[in-house]
C-alpha cells in the first residue's frame, strides 16, 4: 500500500512538473480576444471613409470633412472608452507644428495625433507600450487634398484596430501603462510618428515596445491573385539604429545580427499570436520595412527605441494611394469593399494578445550572460532577477542559428541553468515568466569570463 501510495506522489510531481513547464493561457487574453468583433472594425472603418479625405493637410474647420472632423471624431470615441475605465484612461489631440519642407509639406502647418493613454496600475512600473495606426489618407497625387481619399485599408485598418482594443483593454487594469494613438503626418513623411518618437525620447519614455500597424485588413493581392488570411508579416529591424561602438563590437563577436531587440520582440510576437489566436501565423521579415519603403515605426527605431510593422501578407496596389476610378473593368481605390475584416479582426487579436502580455508581464532579467570560461559542450546561463518582485519563473529559449524563430524551451526557477546544448551550435534568451505565461521580452546573453 505505501509503495502504491509513493509511486501516486511520484507520478503527480512527474506530471505537475511537466505541466509547469508548458506554456500558459491566461483566460482573460482569451476572453478579450473573444470581444474582438469584425462587425465592429467594419463600422470603425467605414465611419472614417465618410470623412471623404484624411489628408494631413485637408480641412481642420468642418465638423464633417477632413482630418480635423476624423480627429475629433477618434477622439470622442476614445473619451467614450474612458468612461468604463475607472478613470484610468485619458485622451488628448497632442497637437504640433511642422515648418515647410519644399516638399510634401508647402506651408508651416499644425499636426496633431490623437492618442489615448491608459495608465498602468503599478507606479513602479514605468514601462510603456505604443500601438499605432496612421490616420491620414491620400489619392494618387501626394499633394491633393481636396479629391476623396477614403483610404479604408490605408491605414483605415490600423486605426480601427487601436480603437478596438482602446475599447476592450480599457476595461482591465495593466501594470505598465499602453497608449493607442492614431498619428498624422505618415504619407506626407512620417510626421506625425517622429514627433512622438522625439518626444517620448526627450521625456525618457521606458518604451518597452511599439507596435505599427500599417495595411492589415487586405488578404487579395492584385496581379498574382493570391488570397491569404492566415498570415501577417511584422517587419524589424537587423542592426539598431543607434547602436554604439561598444555594441557594434558585442554583436560581431556573439553573431547576434539576428536578434536586435526589434527582432527579439518579433520572435516574441510570433510566440504570442501563435498561441492565442486561430488560423493565423506570423511570417518574420528581416527588414525594417518592405524594400526601400518605410511606416511610422522607423522613427522609433531611429531614436533607440524598439519597434516593429505589422503588415498584410499580400498588397493590393490598386487599393492604395489610388484616385477613384474606373479602367478597363478594373475599380480603382481603397475603399471598404475590398477588405477582408475578419482578416483585420484576427490581425487585431494579434496586437491584443501580445499588448496584453507584455503589460501583465513581469520585467525582464537583468545581467543576462553565458559562461565561456571553460571549453563545453553544454551552455551555462547566469543572469539576475528583475529587481521588483519574487518571481515565478525563467524560460531559456533556444534555436539553431540558422532557424529563424525559438525552437525550444527551458523552464527554471533559478537564475543559473546548465542546458545540455553547445553554444557553437544553437542562439539562446532568457525571459522571465510568471504562473500564468506572461512572458518578458527576452533578452539576448553576453559571455561572462
Amino acid at each position: 500500500m505505501k509503495k502504491n501510495i509513493f509511486y501516486f506522489v511520484f507520478i503527480f510531481f512527474i506530471f505537475s512538473q511537466i505541466a509547469i513547464s508548458q506554456v500558459a493561457e491566461d483566460p482573460e487574453i482569451k476572453q478579450m480576444i473573444s470581444e474582438v468583433k469584425a462587425q465592429n472594425l467594419e463600422a470603425t472603418v467605414r465611419k472614417l471613409v465618410t470623412f471623404g479625405t484624411r489628408h494631413t493637410l485637408s480641412d481642420t474647420k468642418s465638423k464633417t470633412k477632413g482630418i480635423g472632423a476624423a480627429q475629433q471624431w477618434v477622439k470622442s470615441e476614445f473619451d467614450k472608452y474612458a468612461l468604463e475605465s475607472g478613470g484610468r484612461l485619458t485622451s488628448t489631440i497632442d497637437y504640433f507644428t511642422v515648418k515647410a519642407d519644399g516638399k510634401r509639406i508647402k506651408v508651416d502647418s499644425q499636426l496633431g495625433n490623437v492618442m489615448a493613454t491608459l495608465k498602468g496600475t503599478d507606479p513602479n512600473d514605468t514601462r510603456v507600450l505604443i500601438i499605432s495606426g496612421h490616420l491620414d489618407s491620400r489619392v494618387s497625387d501626394v499633394m491633393n487634398v481636396k479629391s476623396d481619399a477614403p483610404g479604408a485599408n490605408d491605414d483605415g485598418s490600423g486605426v480601427a484596430a487601436v480603437m478596438e482594443l482602446a475599447k476592450i483593454m480599457s476595461k482591465r487594469s495593466f501594470s505598465a501603462t499602453i497608449i493607442f494613438v492614431a498619428v498624422t503626418g505618415e504619407e506626407q513623411g512620417l510626421y506625425g510618428a517622429r514627433h512622438l518618437a522625439e518626444l517620448a525620447k526627450a521625456s525618457n519614455w521606458n518604451i518597452l515596445a511599439m507596435l505599427n500597424n500599417d495595411m492589415i485588413g487586405n488578404s487579395l493581392s492584385n496581379g498574382t491573385n493570391l488570397r491569404d488570411n492566415t498570415q501577417v508579416r511584422v517587419f524589424s529591424e537587423t542592426i539598431p539604429f543607434l547602436e554604439t561602438e561598444e555594441e557594434a563590437k558585442m554583436r560581431k563577436a556573439t553573431n547576434r545580427d539576428n536578434d536586435s531587440p526589434s527582432r527579439l520582440l518579433a520572435r516574441y510576437i510570433k510566440m504570442v499570436t501563435e498561441q492565442y489566436v486561430d488560423q493565423l501565423s506570423v511570417k518574420l521579415v528581416y527588414r525594417n520595412d518592405r524594400f526601400l519603403r518605410g511606416g511610422d515605426h522607423t522613427p522609433f527605431s531611429q531614436n533607440g527605441f524598439t519597434a516593429v510593422r505589422f503588415c498584410e501578407m499580400n498588397e493590393n496596389f490598386d487599393h492604395q494611394h489610388q484616385d477613384l476610378r474606373t479602367e478597363n473593368n478594373t475599380k480603382f481605390g481603397d475603399l471598404p469593399e475590398f477588405m477582408d475584416f475578419d482578416y483585420l479582426r484576427k490581425n487585431t487579436c494579434a496586437n491584443l494578445a501580445v499588448l496584453a502580455n507584455l503589460a501583465w508581464s513581469p520585467k525582464a532579467p537583468v545581467n543576462v550572460g553565458i559562461e565561456v570560461k571553460n571549453l563545453s559542450n553544454s551552455s551555462t546561463l547566469i543572469w539576475n532577477a528583475p529587481a521588483d518582485k519574487p518571481q515565478f519563473g525563467y524560460q531559456i529559449l533556444m534555436r539553431e542559428t540558422s532557424s529563424p524563430h525559438w525552437e525550444k524551451t527551458f523552464f527554471v526557477k533559478d537564475t543559473k541553468a546548465e542546458i545540455p546544448y553547445s553554444k557553437d551550435n544553437y542562439f539562446f534568451a532568457v525571459q522571465t515568466v510568471d504562473a500564468l505565461g506572461h512572458s518578458s521580452i527576452p533578452i539576448f546573453p553576453i559571455p561572462i569570463r
